[in-house]
């Protein structure tokens, strides 16, 4: 059995993998494809999912392992590692550092180590359900607003949103005492470090959640998706983090109030 904190210092070995696999490509000569949905996939993309996978499988042989290149892998039936190579391929390939590479460790189908590596900002933020969070080692936690309209209120994917959901896009463009409209990862990361109080977002894969779950919950706070479920490989990737449950309430009040 792998302790816990054998699993930790794996995943930061891991980050560390995957943040210099990708600045060997970052702001150079991209190779681009397009996926069916026309995403963007990179030469980066694939290099670090590979380089993450070889690793696991050395050392977690009998896990299973679900990726956004390559697909799934199965184990054990118990454990599963998720990845994201680069959580933000549109940020990477136009040169933003806001780029992210996302690890989460599952355990019988649950979310319980999650890690967000921020490559191009040297950081790296950790979190293990029931054993707090950090940042590049030290720890970190939530703020403790409880109210909505005194939050920082970020809008990740606001233009599907909007799309999708032009009633409930207006109300956010009401709500929260500053707000901020943003993409992928790093939002729900600077929640977790206390200088963000909500995200609120949408059309995500299970890649893409999976890994901030833990993190924000180690850090105290809460997420779920739109209905207050909690996360799985089988969510339907619109979700809400907040700092406090009160302000997870308020959202989620805010969100279903036409339903």
């Amino acid at each position: 059995m792998v302790t816990p904190d054998a699993l930790t210092e794996h995943a930061m070995k891991i980050a560390d993998i995957a943040a210099e696999s990708a600045m060997r490509f970052f702001r150079g000569s991209l190779g681009i494809e397009f996926k069916q949905d026309e995403s963007p996939v990179t030469q980066a993309d694939k290099a670090v999912e590979a380089e993450v996978r070889t690793y696991l499988k050395q050392h977690f042989p009998g896990h299973g392992i679900f990726g956004e290149e390559h697909g799934q892998e199965a184990g054990d039936g118990r454990h599963m590692w998720v990845i994201d190579p680069i959580d933000g391929t549109r940020s990477f390939l136009s040169g933003h550092p806001l780029f992210g590479f996302l690890l989460a460790h599952l355990v019988d189908g649950r979310p319980r180590l999650g890690l967000v590596g921020m490559p191009a900002l040297h950081e790296t933020y950790l979190g293990v359900v029931g054993d707090g969070a950090s940042l590049n080692g030290q720890p970190i936690e939530v703020s403790n607003t409880t109210r909505l309209d005194q939050s920082v209120l970020y809008v990740n994917e606001g233009d599907k949103i909007y799309r999708d959901h032009p009633d409930l896009f207006r109300r956010l463009m009401n709500a929260g005492q500053t707000r901020r409209f943003a993409y992928d990862c790093y939002p729900h990361a600077l929640l977790a470090s206390g200088h963000v109080d909500a995200v609120v977002d949408y059309d995500l894969q299970p890649y893409d959640y999976l890994a901030l779950s833990p993190l924000i919950t180690a850090a105290g706070g809460v997420m779920t998706d739109w209905h207050g479920h909690a996360l799985t490989l089988d969510s339907d990737g619109a979700v809400v983090s907040a700092a406090t449950p009160e302000l997870h309430a308020e959202l989620l009040d805010l969100i279903n109030v036409e339903k």
